[in-house]
Formats: structure tokens, C-alpha cells, sequence
């Protein structure tokens, strides 16, 4: 089985079925479905896994409330159903959230919240998530941290996704049941011939395979570029649209998620994040630079902090941020005049014309990944007649079995197994790693056993295993997509732990 660090031959040593352009939650989920159902499937990325908008999301796996708004039902649902199926796949990874929705005086009346809210209830079967619920804030503790003026609100339940894990995780699984996955490793050059697409690699090496996913995200435009050459086929038409976030220490008493509608229309999420953190976005801003340079702006930031300005009893200012990022929506370009009303649904492309099929994934949703993977599938069926049958509704992610147990309940016999640790500790690898998490501890009977704390409680044994099973390769992949690790280092340490986990990774 190939590894991190350890990959093997070349890949062009064998044809593949499918090459799968982009590492990111698309293209890692289709690799994914397409090795577990047999297909001997290779997904090159050109940077880390995630690197781009999928690990720069809100961190829900939500149905989108205000897409009811926009008549996008058949989103909605899908998105719905998913939550259940996700949190039954990676219960490390995803887990419910209360969202509480302050009803706010001038703004969408209460009616209509109600309304949209019964709609959200019953649009997909529920079977561990509560229902909605009217709330008087002067009475309910979630009411505690918001302006006194704000009296009456709602609460529902969505789901909160480490968003970068969720990828790798999909990458791991496509590795285990036999996909090469490479990492660092552009595609410069896309031919057919003899009935075959043919890649060529920046390692200066070529990759061979029946069908073509592109799934490049922001990139899909440049990848189809490469493939349609001179024959002037139509290539996906992308919106791209910059969301961004800051995140501030916890804002007191913030337990819970809040939805706070805005005056343009929009909604801002604030979220419990990290443990002891407030994360606050997003942003919907036309974007048409190279997304690898997306940040946050000045204006964006003085947006974002407005809306909870507005809407929070203790202020929020910008001494108080502690980091800022903004990933780039490659959204399927549908004409719409304003970026915050471009669907977020998904289209996919199949074009036969070269003579071997090359999908295109445009738009989409971290939430629906697993049916849009299905859905290329489906579209790709006709070249592939033996592939097996969908299988990931049912099937655990990585880390994700916990033998039938809610994760508090198997968490708890975690703990008592390994006395010796902190809770906390713990607590942290257990989310980062379900059920894995005894490749990390091992025979370790304390955390001293586990090396040193290079920086946000990353030690040696956990970098290890970041980099020989996770691609790990320089710091930023280890303490900001791995892991958020890099928040819980002081701003004065953090070039001191970017060393230490740079010798760690074999890179100083």
C-alpha cells in the first residue's frame, strides 16, 4: 500500500481507470467512491490536500436555511439528509450544533423565520437531530452573550465538520482500498491518445487512464484549458466568489452557533470554535485573482465585524483577532448579478469529444460531497460496466468506527483505558482521529511517552504519523490543515514551533 513519504513507483509504471485532477473534498470523495468500488483510480493534487476552499469553509455540514429563500428545495433536501449520513460515517469529525437565530426588529419577520424553519424540519427524515424551537432570550442562556435588545429568536440543529480532516480522510479511504494519491504534483499537459487520456506531470513523468475527473475546484477552468486545446469546447464556466473569516477569542458566554441575519440580505454565522475561540464569517465578494493569494480584506474584516458588533453585548474589535483566512468558491456561473445569490449547488460536465471522458465538477457544497461523488459515478457507469454498486451512505470514514457507539459514550471508555492521560489531551487526538487514534498513542501510558510539546501540544509521535500517513509536508500543512493546532501557540512561539516541526518532518 503506497504512503506519504513512501509512494512507490512511478505512476506511470500502470493505466489507471480513473485520474482524479484536485485534492480537494470533491475530488478526494469521487477518488474515494471510485476505489471502493473497484476502479483502479489515481488523484493528483498540485498542493496539499485541502489546500484551497476546502479548508477554508464555514465548517458546517448544514442544508443551507437561506437557500430556502432562493427556491433551491432539491439543495436543501439533499444537504439535509446528508447531515444524518455524515455524522454516521465520521462522528470524530462531524457533530451536532445548536444554532440559535436572534428574530431581529426591520429584518425578515418572525413569521417567515418560523416558516422557513418548519420547511427545514420536514424536508429530510431526522434521526438524531432535534427540531426547531421558538426562544425568549432573556430566558434561554443563549441569550446571555447578545445585545439586550434582541429578544426573541429560534433555535435548530445543524452539524459542525473539521473541514480539512473530512478531506483527508476521504483521501485515506481512497488509499486503502488501492488509489495512488500524490500530493505536491501538478498537472502541466492533458492528450488523448489511442483512446486513453495521458497527463503530464510536474515530476516530468506522464499518467495514463481511461476517464478524467476534473475536480481542480477555483483551477477547473485552467485543468479543462489543458485538456480542450485547440478544439474550442465550451469549458466549465466558473463564479468565483471569496468567502472569508476572522476568528477572536471566545466571545463570553457564546456556547452555542448564531445565524445573524444582516441588512443586505445575507446571514453571518459565529461559532463556538477550537475549544476557546469565536469564528465569524462569512463574506461574499466577486473574486478574480489566482485564489492561492486570497485573504481576508479590510473591508471584509470591518463587515464581519459590524454584523457581531450588532448583534453581541461585549464588542469585538480588531486587536482582538487572532487569525484571519478566505478560501475562493468555484461556483457554477448562473447568471446571477449579486455573488451571494449564486447557487451553491453542483453541476456536473461529461465531455466525450477527445474520445475518452472528461468530467467536470463545478460548484458545490462540502456538505453534499459524498451524493455529488455518487453522482459522477453515475455519469461515468457507462465506461466502467463492472464497477461496483454505491456503498458510501453506509460505510465509516477512517477513524469513524467506533463499534456502534455514540462518540461520548466510546470516548468515555477511552479514558478510562488510558489513565494516565489528560482528558484534554485525549480529547483532542480523539477528534482528530476516531477510533485511530491508537496509531498515535500505541503503547504510550502517558503523554510524556509521546515526545515533547513542539508547539499547540503536536509532539514528535503525532507529526509522524501525520507525515508518513497523512501527506503531511511542512509546517503549515501540520499546524493550520491537519490540524488547528497553530491557533493554540502564542503568537511569540509560533516560529519556534515552525522549526521544531520542520525537523520533525525531516525539512530543517
Amino acid at each position: 500500500m503506497l504512503r506519504a513519504g513512501r509512494q512507490g513507483a512511478r505512476l506511470s509504471d500502470k493505466v489507471f481507470d480513473l485520474l482524479v485532477i484536485g485534492g480537494g473534498i470533491n475530488g478526494c470523495g469521487i477518488a474515494a467512491d471510485a476505489a471502493g468500488r473497484g476502479l483502479n483510480v489515481a488523484l493528483v493534487e498540485a498542493g496539499d490536500l485541502a489546500g484551497g476552499t476546502s479548508s477554508a469553509s464555514s465548517k458546517l455540514i448544514h442544508g443551507g436555511l437561506r437557500y430556502l429563500e432562493q427556491y433551491e428545495f432539491r439543495l436543501v433536501r439533499e444537504a439535509l439528509a446528508e447531515r444524518e449520513t455524515l455524522l454516521a460515517k465520521a462522528p470524530h469529525v462531524v457533530w451536532p450544533m445548536r444554532f440559535v437565530l436572534p428574530h431581529v426588529d426591520g429584518m425578515r419577520p418572525a413569521w417567515m423565520l418560523r416558516a422557513g424553519l418548519f420547511l427545514y424540519d420536514h424536508l429530510a427524515a431526522r434521526r438524531t437531530l432535534g427540531g426547531s424551537h421558538r426562544l425568549v432570550l432573556e430566558r434561554d442562556q443563549a441569550g446571555r452573550p447578545l445585545s439586550p435588545s434582541l429578544k426573541t429568536g429560534f433555535s435548530y440543529w445543524d452539524c459542525w465538520v473539521d473541514d480539512a480532516r473530512l478531506v483527508v480522510l476521504n483521501a485515506i479511504a481512497a488509499r486503502e482500498a488501492g488509489a495512488s494519491v500524490r500530493t505536491r504534483m501538478p498537472v502541466t499537459a492533458l492528450k488523448v491518445e489511442a483512446g486513453l487520456w495521458t497527463a503530464r506531470l510536474g515530476d516530468g513523468g506522464e499518467v495514463a487512464a481511461r476517464a478524467v475527473v476534473n475536480a481542480a475546484g477555483p483551477w477547473a477552468e485552467a485543468v479543462a484549458r489543458l485538456a480542450l486545446g485547440p478544439r474550442n469546447a465550451p469549458s466549465p464556466k466558473l463564479r468565483l466568489v471569496k468567502g472569508s473569516h476572522i476568528v477572536v477569542p471566545r466571545v463570553s458566554g457564546a456556547e452555542d452557533a448564531y445565524i445573524f441575519q444582516t441588512r443586505d440580505g445575507r446571514v453571518v454565522f459565529a461559532l463556538p470554535f477550537e475549544e476557546r475561540f469565536t469564528l465569524i464569517g462569512t463574506t461574499d465578494v466577486a473574486f478574480d485573482g489566482d485564489p492561492r493569494d486570497a485573504e481576508a480584506s479590510a473591508p471584509e474584516i470591518d463587515y464581519l465585524l459590524g454584523v457581531a458588533n450588532a448583534m453581541f453585548a461585549t464588542p469585538v474589535s480588531r486587536g482582538d483577532i487572532v487569525w484571519t483566512f478566505a478560501g475562493v468558491r468555484p461556483l457554477d456561473d448562473d447568471g446571477s448579478e449579486v455573488a451571494s445569490a449564486v447557487s451553491r449547488d453542483y453541476r456536473l460536465d461529461l465531455d466525450t469529444g477527445a474520445g475518452a471522458p472528461l468530467l467536470h465538477v463545478i460548484g458545490g457544497k462540502i456538505t453534499t460531497y459524498r451524493r455529488l461523488a455518487e453522482h459522477a459515478l453515475d455519469l461515468l457507469a457507462p465506461t466502467f460496466p463492472n464497477m461496483g454498486r454505491a456503498f458510501t451512505a453506509s460505510a465509516p470514514l477512517p477513524g469513524g468506527d467506533l463499534g456502534g457507539q455514540t462518540f461520548d459514550v466510546w470516548f468515555g471508555a477511552l479514558c478510562r483505558g488510558h489513565p494516565g492521560f489528560e482528558r484534554a489531551t485525549l480529547h483532542r487526538l480523539a477528534r482528530r482521529y476516531g477510533a485511530r487514534i491508537t496509531h498515535i498513542v500505541g503503547d504510550a501510558k502517558s503523554e510524556a511517552d509521546l515526545g515533547a510539546d513542539l508547539g499547540g501540544g503536536l509532539t514528535a509521535r503525532e507529526i509522524a504519523y501525520l507525515k508518513a500517513e497523512e501527506w503531511a509536508v511542512t509546517p503549515d500543512d501540520v499546524l493550520w490543515r491537519r490540524t488547528k493546532a497553530g491557533l493554540h501557540v502564542a503568537p511569540e512561539r509560533r516560529g519556534a514551533a515552525v522549526d521544531a516541526i520542520s525537523q520533525a518532518l525531516g525539512r530543517g
